[in-house]
């Protein structure tokens, strides 16, 4: 740590020294301005991201739309500090890290939709197999690093927040079409308009394709997506004594995805990358999920104002898969048979339709039917006033919180006959899993900024109160009348203390800080939360036409918790267990030029970012269900690439623009282990090219284009769940937007 943060040290000399003759001064990029920021925003603009004491960044609706990306994995890769293994090409179930923390369906950082929890149930069930959609998104702002306690309840790496389309000032009409590859269709459109005392936007969004990858039999492997987002505000006058805003938001999505947990063999992938296997052919994802949201806003003067939020999230979902095969009445879970093909080869036959069933043998496909409900209350407070040479800021936020996963699942079997599945035992509902897991949590934070001329402190505290609980029916009481009931329980209190800073030199900054790391426990008794200290110092700097970020960051768990997913290759129990100490350490840089800054027609951004993520294990054990497999003190963490970069060069004229994007991602393990990685451990490496284009013909009319994988890289992108999977081959798409 000591020589990481030397080298920060060091780095912020060499810049402060080449400052005293610099070519370009931009301290707008560096002075900090007091800004009220509302609730439904971390930041809420580049500017406020760019002087937080804290790391952090923010895309802009000027970068999302650059792509105009669907897949939030694509959306995020240009940020340092983030980590991501892709799964099914599409972002449709994303796996997202902050520095380091474990990506397994985005379960270890807060996720939020317009400042509220948006993970299925992110306290007692927070696999994200619902996410958002990028696209109907506004802005995206993500947090890294000290001083967050604001937001929780993870926060070791950090937080990321969606912003959904605000309600628009004028009266406008928006859509946005495009076709391309694998009949892959987009249609987006909002209306909205705002009056003196009201107003309101509905927005409506679907994207589907039919998948690049092939059945033998010729079936669909894509998806089809709807999003419909209402919104209506009421408000007084501007001028009114005690100001009042009061807005409701209501959000409807559905998803039919044919994805499987199947994956490939090595020598299939080789061969092939975009083949699936006969016995995924019935593998498909059926979800619904509903939001209402109500926010008011109270402000007593331009120092003083609450706001409070209520929410009410839905979410049901049914993937339909093969989890299981057996053969002469010995069943193994296909994540032991793709991670051991060699035993397992007669399973694999029967799998990829090689082999037919016989007597004892069969698919055995699960129901994972389950239902989410989060809602809850927050609200928050923001008092600031100034001094002669100061300025002061108050937040205290309050949050009630309740959410719970229902599993009630089955399991059929099917024949193998000829490559095709053949119903042979139709399941009962609530015979393979049948269970509600729930979570009441209280939190609380207090947050004081203080500003003494270029210096600013941001000490705050953050409170955490949850009681986990699970009631277990049992297989054999499918209707729940409780003759065989079973329940644990688990309870955590604890505070989370913080502190950061920043100060500004002329076209520099220093800003960094420390805080504790916590991730909540799964509801077995006495099991301990995640925790850790972390620590990050950095800079952010402007000269000679060059801006950019350096931050080294340090993770000192004294507890790491894993987790049994089946998305991992474990059970699917999601059982967490603890994992010991462990560090994580790294450098995040991030760099801008403009190589046409004084032309009047044209402009030339360039962008680079590095994340350079080390990890270690300092104790040694092994983890229930070979999910990580036997650890060894000095073994780095699974799924976790220790080097990335992202380029990207755009053309900007007013009329049209032209986006190319590089993304290197470095190799990774799958299993925890040190020295040279094992070919049946390891993901390969890969450098992903995109383009994305747009022509204005007016301020009314452009048309759209974006090429995936422009160079046609065939690449693995995970060994998870059940065998290697591939990215997104290439595929150019073409559209059409329209603005009144």
């Amino acid at each position: 740590m000591y020589r990481l943060f030397s080298a920060i040290a060091l780095f912020s000399c060499l810049v402060l020294s080449a400052q005293q003759n610099p070519m370009t001064t931009d301290s707008s990029t560096i002075k900090l301005n007091e800004i009220v920021l509302s609730a439904k925003v971390i930041f809420g603009s580049k500017f406020a991201a760019k002087n937080r004491t804290g790391s952090s960044y923010y895309l802009s609706p000027e970068e999302i739309k650059k792509f105009n990306y669907t897949d939030i994995n694509r959306t995020l890769r240009s940020v340092p500090g983030v980590n991501i293994y892709e799964e099914d090409g599409f972002g449709l179930r994303p796996n997202i890290s902050l520095r380091g923390t474990s990506p397994e369906r985005s379960s270890k950082i807060t996720l939020m939709e317009d400042g509220v929890l948006i993970a299925p149930a992110p306290y007692s069930a927070p696999s994200a197999y619902y996410f958002p959609t990028i696209a109907r998104m506004q802005a995206v702002e993500i947090l890294k690093g000290s001083s967050q306690v604001q937001y929780g309840p993870y926060t070791t790496g950090g937080a990321i927040n969606m912003v959904s389309t605000e309600v628009p000032d004028n009266f406008g009409i928006f859509l946005n079409s495009s076709y391309g590859s694998f009949q892959s269709g987009r249609i987006h459109t909002q209306l909205g308009d705002s009056r003196k005392n009201f107003g309101y936007s509905v927005e409506y969004l679907n994207y589907n394709s039919n998948g690049f990858k092939n059945l033998e039999n010729g079936d669909n492997t894509g998806f089809d997506k709807n999003d419909l987002v209402a919104k209506f505000k009421v408000n007084t006058n501007p001028e009114a004594a005690l100001g009042q805003e009061f807005e409701v938001k209501f959000q409807y999505s559905d998803e039919t995805s044919n994805e499987t947990y199947l994956g490939l063999t090595q020598e299939d992938f080789d061969a092939d990358p975009f083949r699936r296997y006969a016995g995924s052919q019935n593998d498909q994802m059926n979800t619904e999920h509903f939001q209402i949201m109500g926010t008011h806003a109270l402000k007593f003067s331009d120092q003083f104002r609450i706001t409070t939020v209520g929410y009410y999230n839905d979410f049901s979902r049914n993937w339909y898969k093969v989890d299981y095969v057996t053969i002469n009445g010995e069943r193994q879970g296909i994540g032991n048979i793709f991670g051991d093909p060699t035993t397992y080869g007669s399973y694999i036959d029967l799998v990829t339709g090689a082999a037919n069933s016989g007597d004892d043998d069969s698919l055995n496909a699960r129901n994972n039917n389950r239902a989410y409900l989060s809602s809850g209350v927050q609200t928050k407070l923001d008092y600031h006033w100034s001094g002669e040479n100061t300025y002061h800021d108050l937040e205290i936020g309050l949050r009630y919180h309740y959410d719970e996963e229902d599993r009630f699942q089955w399991i059929d079997d099917y024949a193998m006959v000829n490559g095709n599945m053949q119903l042979i035992n139709e399941g009962i509902p609530g015979t393979n899993a049948n269970r509600i897991s729930s979570a009441k949590a209280f939190a609380s934070y207090a947050m004081y900024k203080l500003k003494i001329n270029e210096l600013t402190l941001t000490p705050g505290l953050r409170y955490e109160n949850m009681t986990l609980e699970r009631l277990d029916y049992g297989t054999n009481d499918v209707d729940r009348t409780g003759t065989d009931i079973s329940g644990r329980q688990n309870k955590v209190d604890v505070f989370i203390p913080g502190i950061g800073f920043n100060y500004n030199f002329n076209t520099l900054s220093i800003f960094g800080g420390v805080h504790k790391g916590f991730s909540p426990p799964s509801n077995q008794p006495g099991e301990n939360p995640e925790e850790s200290v972390n620590y990050e110092l950095g800079s952010r700097f402007s000269f000679a036409g060059i801006s950019g970020e350096f931050v080294g960051f340090y993770n000192d768990y004294s507890n790491l918790l894993g987790s049994d997913l089946a998305a991992t290759g474990g059970t699917g129990t999601l059982d967490q267990f603890n994992a010991g100490e462990v560090r994580v350490q790294g450098i995040e840089l991030l760099l801008n030029y403009n190589f046409l800054e004084n032309n009047e027609n044209l402009q030339l951004p360039f962008t680079f970012g590095y994340t350079l993520t080390d990890t270690e294990f300092l104790n040694s054990f092994g983890s229930e269900n070979d999910i990580w497999g036997e650890v060894n003190s000095g073994d780095e963490m699974p799924y976790i690439a220790k080097h990335q970069f992202n380029a990207a060069l755009s053309l900007e004229h007013q009329n049209f623009e032209v986006n190319l994007s590089g993304r290197y991602n470095g190799a990774f393990r799958t299993m925890a282990g040190s020295g040279t990685i094992p070919t049946n451990e390891r993901v390969d490496s890969n450098f992903i090219v995109d383009l994305g284009g747009r022509y204005r013909f007016n301020q009314h009319v452009a048309l759209t284009t974006n090429i995936i994988n422009l160079l046609d890289q065939k690449y693995a992108v995970a060994r998870v769940p059940a065998g290697l999977r591939p990215g997104h081959p290439f595929g150019i798409y073409a559209g059409v937007e329209l603005r009144y």
